[in-house]
């Protein structure tokens, strides 16, 4: 199988010609694109199966996928897996996209692909950050990111979502945030958080201004799902349809050709995210995503059912909900470490060894209230001392001291129980 990997791409500098296509004959990839559109696939998975299908015809030398089969198909993602050494879902997007080419495009039957190398799936907790790093996560992001970031954490979007949505989908009067077209063609309705309600209205404004503009231009449009442009032609060019998050710039369609305004790049977003965490110092592997992930853990922390979690995210399966409840703030399975149970020196193991506050005048030691306060001598810690108001106050015991004590008195107990039932049965 190895041998058969190495060996079957060709040299990068002498490719063998490719097979030439009948006359009339749309080409491959304009074929696997119309079955796509077909299905109403989005355009990242169009993207993504003609990346593959490319990267798979390379890898043979440029055979045509009709003259290749079951082993083709399983020395190339063996080859993935063992000499790429990728993901196993990316191994997975690329069997998908194979068999998508062979069943629906070319009408073959793959067959049994036979032992095929799978890259190991990983079991991995999300990342999730506390409510204190969320905050000081936020006080680093300014404008229009702040706002789509509190959208992100307050409804649990995705930033996919977040981009796409269009100034018909929010509903300040309930208030409410309908995500249209979610992951698996989904629709579904989250809340809209107050705080942002002022925000969102100022950038809807804003929307309209630039839409305006846009159309004394001679542009205006924006893109329409499915065959609405063909049903309503001028739906395109209302207000309510634009996004709330428009590109700051003109783009030309990549299906239809025409100019028009699409909706800011996510990587703008996921570039403020990054620089935002590095400017609050927190030390965790913070993106995007990280804020849908909060989003639902502490939502669970504060009592919110799992179900009504699983709606508000999208989630068909309700194991997907559940890995929220491993990662909660009272540590994974609410179990406390034994290690937390005994007594440490923290400066054995490299720890600074805690300093006294110093002198300050805004410190408490210091404040106005207790400058010329007489001092007050400290209360021995083991010797037993009267208080203020008389009382005898005694010396902390430790725990093994308190057990010692209960069991002695037990034992005194059970002796005088003993001693009055053998006097009362005599």
């Amino acid at each position: 199988m190895n041998a058969e990997v190495s060996s079957s791409p060709a040299p990068q500098d002498s490719p063998p010609a490719a097979r030439p296509a009948p006359a009339g004959a749309p080409r491959l990839l304009d074929q696997l694109r119309n079955e796509i559109r077909l299905r109403h696939y989005s355009i990242r998975t169009e993207q993504a199966y003609s990346d593959w299908v490319i990267r798979y015809v390379r890898f043979h030398g440029l055979r045509h996928p009709s003259e290749m089969g079951a082993p083709e198909i399983n020395a190339f993602l063996t080859h993935l897996a063992v000499e790429s050494n990728v993901a196993a879902s990316t191994q997975n997007q690329a069997l998908c996209a194979l068999v998508f080419l062979y069943t629906a495009v070319l009408n073959l039957d793959v067959g049994d692909l036979g032992e095929i190398v799978r890259a190991k799936r990983p079991v991995r907790l999300p990342v999730v950050m506390t409510e204190g790093e969320t905050e000081r996560l936020f006080a680093q992001l300014r404008g229009t990111h702040k706002l789509m970031a509190l959208l992100m954490y307050g409804a649990g979007l995705r930033i996919i979502e977040v981009i796409r949505l269009r100034v018909k989908d929010i509903d300040f009067e309930q208030p409410a945030i309908i995500v249209r077209d979610g992951k698996g063609e989904k629709d579904r309705a989250v809340p809209l958080p107050r705080n942002t309600v002022e925000a969102l209205q100022a950038q809807i404004a804003k929307v309209r201004a630039l839409h305006d503009q846009d159309l004394k231009n001679g542009y205006g449009t924006v893109y329409l799902p499915y065959a609405l442009e063909r049903k309503y032609p001028n739906a395109n060019r209302e207000f309510h349809w634009q996004y709330v998050f428009p590109s700051p710039v003109l783009s030309v369609d990549p299906r239809s050709g025409r100019r028009q305004r699409h909706h800011v790049f996510e990587n703008v977003l996921q570039a403020a995210i990054r620089e935002a965490r590095r400017a609050a110092g927190i030390q965790k592997d913070v993106h995007s995503h990280t804020l849908r992930h909060s989003f639902a853990t502490h939502l669970l922390a504060a009592g919110t059912d799992i179900r009504s979690i699983q709606q508000l995210l999208g989630h068909c399966d309700l194991k997907t909900t559940m890995i929220y409840t491993h990662i909660m703030k009272t540590g994974p399975l609410g179990v406390v470490s034994p290690a937390d149970r005994i007594n440490l020196d923290a400066t054995s193991m490299g720890a600074a060894p805690q300093r006294p506050p110093a002198d300050r005048a805004d410190s408490p030691a210091t404040s106005p209230a207790t400058v010329n306060a007489p001092e007050v001598p400290p209360r021995p810690a083991r010797n037993a001392a009267r208080d203020r108001v008389g009382v005898i106050v005694a010396p902390p015991r430790s725990r093994a001291a308190g057990l010692r004590r209960r069991g002695l008195i037990a034992l005194l107990l059970l002796g005088f129980i003993r001693m009055f039932t053998s006097r009362w049965t005599a």
